[in-house]
């Protein structure tokens, strides 16, 4: 499946079709979602308040949808985490696997207030982000 994703890619805009992701949206007040980042961090959760996985990633739709559909085992499948409640985007991966080693770190309560902060009913933003 993972093979066939470039092949994919190429023939989505060989079709000259707006892939989903860059249409945008925005979060917060000034965050926008755009296909030409480099790098995601990430946050999914089971529940509002419930087990919090940070993940980082250069593909933020395919691995989202990886989650949901419990395509990748681990932590964040064996505990069910597959609403997306919190992310950044970073215009290199360098960058963005730094910040997630970073988050990694942190104690649950300051996750817990960043994804208040940017989302404070827990909504799970994977469908709002075409």
């Amino acid at each position: 499946m993972r093979d066939l994703l470039p092949v994919f890619r190429r023939l989505w805009r060989q079709s000259q079709l707006h892939a989903p992701s860059s249409q945008g949206l925005t979060l917060g007040c000034t965050t926008k979602h755009s296909a030409g980042m480099a790098g995601y961090v990430y946050i999914v959760t089971n529940q509002k308040n419930g087990t919090l996985y940070v993940g980082v990633t250069s593909d933020l739709e395919r691995r989202i949808y990886e989650h949901r559909e419990g395509l990748t085992p681990g932590f964040a499948w064996k505990y069910g985490c597959t609403r997306l409640v919190w992310y950044e985007e970073h215009w290199d991966i360098g960058s963005a696997i730094q910040r997630e080693k970073s988050l990694k770190r942190w104690n649950r309560q300051w996750k817990i207030d960043l994804v208040a902060a940017m989302n404070p009913e827990w909504d799970d933003l994977y469908l709002t982000l075409w």
